[in-house]
């Protein structure tokens, strides 16, 4: 830019030039996305798993009493566990895919590398990823409406024994207030035909004020935040792939392959 005749000088001019060419082929949005889609997974994958565990405590403790009336549940709470182990290690390759992907497609837009070009089988590839990107987003959707079920009904478990509590401290008899429940059986949690199912009065406002009932609802809060930052990075994902795709076709089209 400017004639200088030291040559250490042109030497930091020419690695300060190579780093900012380096920096440009940098997929900020994907990196972005990656970074939130691993910790959205962690905190999903790590609370959801400890948070099953102590689900399984407290209707087993408070909720039912013949082992035969959670065992479905149970066993669910296994499978599932197994397959948050699945998802974590599913996302955490699929991360690296999409990075990687990133980075050549903002190197093929930017030409950022001398003579490197996009090719057909990079845009198909590109396509693929945007294809899988979008089934994700929709079936990562469900898993995120389908995670605020244990935090409405644990939600609204805390806001019935603060209802009893104020009941208590207002009304003399402990049976006024007796007929407030909460029911596991209207959640699915277990069969109808579950005994007793449900807990009601001071005995549910004693089950507010256990270290487990907090315990598992902060965990439920902490995956269902994970389940959101995963959705959000999906769709950071989705915007970047689709964007770097139509790029590259447009690059195509004036005959640069």
């Amino acid at each position: 830019m400017f004639p200088v005749r030291q040559p250490w000088l042109c030497k930091a001019l020419g690695c300060y030039d190579c780093c900012i060419r380096c920096l440009g082929a940098v997929p900020y949005p994907s990196l972005v996305a990656t970074l939130l889609c691993y910790a959205g997974m962690a905190l999903f994958c790590g609370c959801g798993h400890e948070a099953l565990a102590q689900t399984e405590v407290l209707v087993e403790t408070y909720f039912a009493r013949n082992v035969q009336d959670y065992v479905v549940m149970a066993s669910f709470i296994k499978y599932f566990q197994y397959v948050i182990y699945g998802l974590a290690s599913f996302f955490f390759l699929y991360g690296i895919l999409l990075l990687a992907e990133g980075f050549y497609t903002t190197s093929a837009v930017k030409q950022t590398f001398g003579e490197f070009r996009s090719t057909q089988c990079g845009r198909c590839l590109s396509l693929t990823f945007i294809v899988v990107t979008y089934i994700l987003a929709f079936i990562w959707l469900i898993v995120f409406a389908f995670t605020a079920i244990p935090v409405f009904f644990l939600f609204n478990m805390e806001q019935t024994c603060h209802t009893i509590n104020i009941l208590a401290e207002t009304t003399p008899s402990i049976n006024q207030h007796g007929w407030i429940c909460m029911d596991a059986r209207q959640y699915g949690l277990l069969p109808w035909n579950a005994m007793p199912g449900k807990s009601c009065g001071m005995t549910l406002a004693s089950i507010c004020k256990t270290s487990e009932f907090y315990v598992t609802y902060d965990l439920y809060i902490a995956a269902f935040a994970g389940a959101g930052v995963t959705l959000l990075a999906l769709f950071l994902y989705m915007v970047a792939t689709t964007y770097n795709y139509a790029v590259l076709r447009f690059l195509g089209r004036k005959g640069i392959r």
